[in-house]
């Protein structure tokens, strides 16, 4: 992509913004390199999207994948909230903790928002601005223009624009600038590959930064809704929040990159790879739940009577990992005497592990499954 210009610097008075140049435009895609990335990170999506298809109840397993994603996503902006937190009600979380589990928690009500919108809206300025509003919902940055394009000059780095690493476009050129990336992202005319496509508008809209606050998150929310609009997944499983934070420093520096360099094909080649190994330990992630499933399944089965409650049990535990004896009363509709000797039968079949090491409000752990999340 020698043709590739990523924009120029324009005088502000006492500080220079970065006008990004319209990407609805035709791509050459000249670097064998990011061609050769690029059929490997098509055949591990194709992988991922046929073992999530292979998941019965797939719903089940969706809410752990969203939340490692929320956790990840929310910490490469500063929170320190993990899975092991977010799965916790607000009471059980600290007082001076809230405010980074609620964080996490917006993206996650954000995400499933959009994956539910989508059906009847397509990734749009219109839809952009919702999912803003969801994320930014009663948290730290509610008083930023939820849901509203800014109409101020914002900065990346630094304690002040004046010592900003970067500062993105004058807000007077975000109508145009979104603009063209909605007209890219639906321009069937241009004949360029989707993960290629997904890459640039990532890339892009991080760029012109179009909120006052959120703009990370929203960025990569639009990875995973760009490829079930496109067909790419079926179900929201592939997000890569975490192959992100792991390279933060690369992942900065390959967007610093390409708007001062112009080199595109290095940004390219790092998303690509992201692609490569998130949808690759995905997969994994679900030979692991398949695995852990048939095991639980063959322990549950000898539990005569009891076998349903018991599944209905599991089922939730999918979702949750963590419970108690109220919840387990709540699920199965068993009495107090009953629940507990479940959860006895549980902790005999080291499906559940006690967590407090208290004698009054125990709390339990599918830790099998939690690991799966944990050690990807």
């Amino acid at each position: 992509m020698k043709d590739f210009k990523a924009g120029k610097y324009q005088n502000q008075g006492y500080y220079k913004s970065f006008e990004p140049n319209l990407i609805n435009r035709v791509w050459h895609i000249d670097d064998l390199e990011v061609v050769n990335l690029l059929s490997k990170a098509d055949r591990a999506i194709g992988k991922l999207d046929m073992f999530a298809q292979y998941v019965p109840n797939l719903e089940l397993f969706i809410q752990m994948h969203v939340l490692k994603e929320a956790t990840k996503s929310s910490k490469i902006e500063g929170t320190q909230t993990n899975i092991e937190d977010a799965l916790l009600t607000k009471e059980q979380i600290p007082l001076d903790k809230r405010d980074d589990w609620e964080e996490v928690q917006n993206y996650v009500s954000a995400l499933k928002y959009a994956t539910q919108r989508l059906r009847d809206l397509p990734i749009s300025a219109r839809l952009i601005k919702e999912i803003h509003k969801e994320l930014m919902r009663g948290v730290r940055g509610e008083h930023k223009q939820p849901g509203e394009f800014r109409v101020s000059q914002n900065w990346i780095g630094g304690a002040s624009i004046n010592d900003a690493i970067f500062v993105p476009p004058v807000h007077l050129s975000i109508a145009e600038l979104i603009g063209d990336i909605e007209k890219f992202i639906h321009n069937e005319g241009l004949l360029i590959p989707d993960l290629i496509k997904i890459a640039i508008i990532h890339y892009q809209f991080e760029t012109i930064h179009p909120f006052l606050d959120g703009n990370g998150r929203i960025g990569r929310l639009l990875i995973p809704l760009y490829l079930i609009e496109k067909g790419l997944i079926k179900e929201p499983v592939l997000y890569l929040s975490d192959f992100l934070e792991r390279n933060r420093g690369l992942y900065y520096d390959n967007l610093m990159r390409a708007r001062q360099k112009n080199d595109i094909s290095q940004w390219l080649k790092f998303m690509l790879t992201g692609i490569i190994q998130t949808a690759e330990n995905g997969a994994k992630t679900f030979d692991k739940i398949l695995k852990l499933k048939k095991e639980t399944e063959d322990k549950i089965s000898g539990l005569g009577r009891k076998s349903a409650n018991a599944l209905k049990l599991v089922n939730n535990l999918y979702q949750n990992p963590f419970t108690n004896y109220q919840k387990v009363m709540e699920i199965t509709g068993l009495s107090h005497v009953s629940a507990y000797s479940l959860i006895a039968q549980f902790e005999a079949l080291h499906i559940l592990e006690e967590t407090t090491g208290d004698l009054r409000g125990k709390e339990y752990v599918f830790d099998d499954y939690l690991k799966i999340f944990i050690s990807e």
